[in-house]
């Protein structure tokens, strides 16, 4: 889950208004604990009887990337969802069982950004990583599942 307050803050300073729609889709961002759709969002609005139209969940997603808080993730599937986080340049490391997703630092991807970028010729301007696994608790959940029950 993340905080209502930074995402408010990030439309505040770029000079957006916080009306309560808007201020209804942030709630709605701040309560998810992992990736999320904007489909996901209208469904949970709809559910929530919040009054938020489907082009307001597009539009608010929209400028929460334009501002850096929310990113878009391509998923294995060819699918892509959004996840909050900090305004800050980082990679995701996503669990392919729940969903949940967790921010990493570049580490050591610069230097093979730049490596790569002596090899090719290109001028790399920007680059993203995400990985796709499963988190510790999906793990357990998973050989939990894999143990044989007990013998009859």
């Amino acid at each position: 889950m993340v905080e209502t307050t930074p995402l408010i803050a990030a439309l505040e300073d770029a000079g957006y208004r916080v009306t309560g729609p808007r201020r209804n889709v942030v709630g709605l961002i701040a309560g998810r604990s992992g990736h999320f759709t904007a489909a996901d969002l209208v469904t949970e609005s709809n559910r929530r009887r919040l009054g938020v139209g489907r082009a307001t969940v597009f539009r608010t997603i929209e400028v929460l990337s334009d501002v850096g808080v929310v990113e878009r993730i391509d998923l294995p599937s060819g699918e892509h969802a959004y996840i909050a986080c900090q305004p800050v340049h980082h990679h995701h490391v996503v669990c392919s069982g729940c969903g949940r997703t967790r921010d990493v630092d570049d580490a050591g991807l610069r230097h093979v950004v730049r490596d790569i970028a002596r090899q090719t010729g290109y001028r790399v301007d920007d680059h993203r990583l995400e990985l796709f696994g499963l988190c510790p608790e999906c793990q357990t959940a998973a050989s939990g599942a894999n143990r044989p029950g007990p013998s009859r």
